[in-house]
């Protein structure tokens, strides 16, 4: 009997889709994701369900939409009633964890994780409410609970070096209320030690452990970075030279026909000094370039993290049978538009398109180029499908599988991107970001983009007459899909005590039964 393919999931946090060498970047170093590309299958227009880390990750683990789970912040209860890519494997016999960056409900994932090792402590208690605690005291609020990283550098002394959840130097001047910190600067901490390196290290002790025990595994390595803080090891730091990075062609472009929150965001972040900067130089164009010099460090030591447990697999022998998946929760501007970080994302690819590589050696084509649209809420049923299980049937997403192969073109029309209030739907050519008029003082605002004519969304063509057909189009089929999409959870009859199974999977409930029989249940409903 064939023994079961292993699933390794390799995720990042903000990574701009554009900023891999596989992807053409001209300055990025990527040597191992660009192995890994061309070892396997590269998706050209895989898109995020959320521009914001949480959502995006619930989507990611559970298979579903926001629309559905409805998790479209940072925090909230855990949805304790929806199965896991994890609590699904391991009901399927696969030793299960993550390690890294969890960032999801607290207690979610842990039931179905084997393994659970946490570089922030999310994932061990719920986060603060923070609407109780004064903005004008910044002494009263908590510190990140205990996480399993900080034990790891307590252990070697090293815990007064840690830069990866806050910028000390930013903390310093304004407190632990304030952000994370946007300037740039290489680690104190030896290459060896940066939280990249503990969750590669982590992950690489999962698979070593499902090795002896003779078990598959499905482990996910979820790295926190490039996400800011922007302070990337002394080696990879030293990859890059700021002063002659390429700035992106819409750097410097006045946003004049973009939504106002996009607008304000780029006013918050110029001056001269920039408002952001604590480094030397301080003026925002040269500021920029070092925070961008920042970015691509960190990108590589995520890079070299990834290397470290795709080397192990090959020296334990279990790479020819191990479904490799490199992805990130979402992009980030990284320089686009003149913006740093990813806020707001809603209305940009920059942030809403992902990297996504798929890599089975022997079982997927390699070096190939997926133009189909994908999204977040295809890796469970994908994953699910390539190691032979069932499928899971309460999740929203496609299975890839004929998509990877080349042996259809498309398995959806849209791709959406959900946040709490603008939505934006995406087809190989087209952005369309719709936004409710109340947040743009009751006035009609929306923005549409032609990546044929214009890659780097350079011009808002939403009222342009010529273009009036598309966005009436895409407005439909954003419509239709927030519709068809929808689980409903009080259709007549009344849904099943208890709709999910023992083993994760979903028991056949009424939108099953409308759909199988809808004569019957109008019937039931109304004879």
């Amino acid at each position: 009997m064939t023994a079961p393919p292993n699933v390794l999931v390799l995720m990042s946090d903000q990574h701009n889709a554009r900023v891999m060498g596989c992807a053409g970047h001209p300055q990025i170093h990527t040597p191992v994701l660009d192995r890994l590309a061309a070892d396997g299958v590269r998706c050209t227009h895989a898109f995020t369900q959320s521009p914001i880390c949480t959502p995006s990750r619930v989507c990611y683990f559970s298979g579903q939409y926001i629309l559905n789970h409805g998790y479209a912040g940072l925090e909230g209860q855990p949805p304790h009633q929806l199965p896991t890519l994890f609590s699904y494997f391991r009901a399927h016999g696969y030793l299960t964890g993550i390690a890294g960056k969890i960032h999801t409900p607290a207690g979610w994932l842990s039931p179905g994780c084997d393994v659970l090792r946490d570089g922030y402590g999310h994932e061990y208690q719920p986060a603060q409410n923070f609407t109780d605690i004064s903005n004008d005291d910044p002494s009263c609020w908590p510190e990140l609970p205990p996480d399993d990283y900080a034990a790891y550098l307590e252990s070697r002394g090293l815990l007064h070096l840690r830069d990866d959840d806050f910028l000390p130097e930013w903390r310093a001047i304004h407190g632990r209320c304030a952000a994370q910190g946007l300037d740039a600067r290489p680690s104190q901490l030896g290459e060896h030690d940066t939280i990249e390196a503990w969750a590669a290290a982590e992950t690489i002790a999962m698979v070593e452990q499902a090795h002896r025990a003779g078990r598959p595994f499905c482990c996910c390595m979820s790295a926190p970075r490039p996400h800011e803080v922007y302070t990337p090891a002394q080696r990879f730091w030293d990859l890059y030279d700021e002063n002659t990075l390429e700035l992106p062609p819409s750097a410097d472009d006045s946003l004049d026909d973009r939504h106002p929150t996009m607008r304000a965001q780029k006013a918050a972040q110029l001056g001269d000094p920039a408002p952001w900067a604590l480094f030397e130089p301080r003026d925002y164009a040269r500021a920029r370039k070092r925070v961008l010099r920042g970015y691509y460090g960190c990108i590589s030591q995520v890079d070299d993290a990834v290397g470290r447990v795709l080397a192990r697999l090959e020296e334990l022998g279990l790479r020819e049978n191990t479904i490799v998946v490199y992805c990130s929760d979402h992009g980030e501007f990284a320089g686009e538009h003149g913006l740093l970080e990813k806020a707001p994302g809603i209305g940009s690819r920059a942030v809403t398109r992902i990297p996504m590589i798929w890599s089975w050696p022997g079982h997927l084509p390699q070096g190939a180029l997926c133009e189909g649209l994908t999204e977040t809420v295809d890796l469970l049923p994908t994953l699910a499908a390539l190691a032979g299980l069932p499928a899971p049937n309460w999740s929203d997403g496609c299975d890839l599988t004929a998509l990877l192969h080349g042996e259809v073109e498309a398995v959806r029309e849209i791709a959406v991107t959900e946040a709490p209030l603008a939505h934006a739907v995406h087809t190989s050519r087209y952005t369309l970001v719709h936004y409710p008029a109340t947040m743009n003082d009751g006035a009609e605002f929306g923005e549409l983009f032609d990546y044929q004519d214009d890659p780097w969304e350079r011009t808002n063509r939403y009222f342009d007459p010529a273009y009036h057909t598309v966005v009436e189009e895409l407005r439909r089929q954003l419509l239709d899909w927030s519709f068809s999409r929808r689980r409903c959870r009080t259709v007549l009859p009344v849904l099943i005590p208890q709709p999910y199974a023992d083993d994760g999977t979903v028991r056949r409930n009424t939108i099953d039964a409308l759909t199988a029989d809808p004569a019957n249940l109008w019937k039931r409903n109304y004879l």
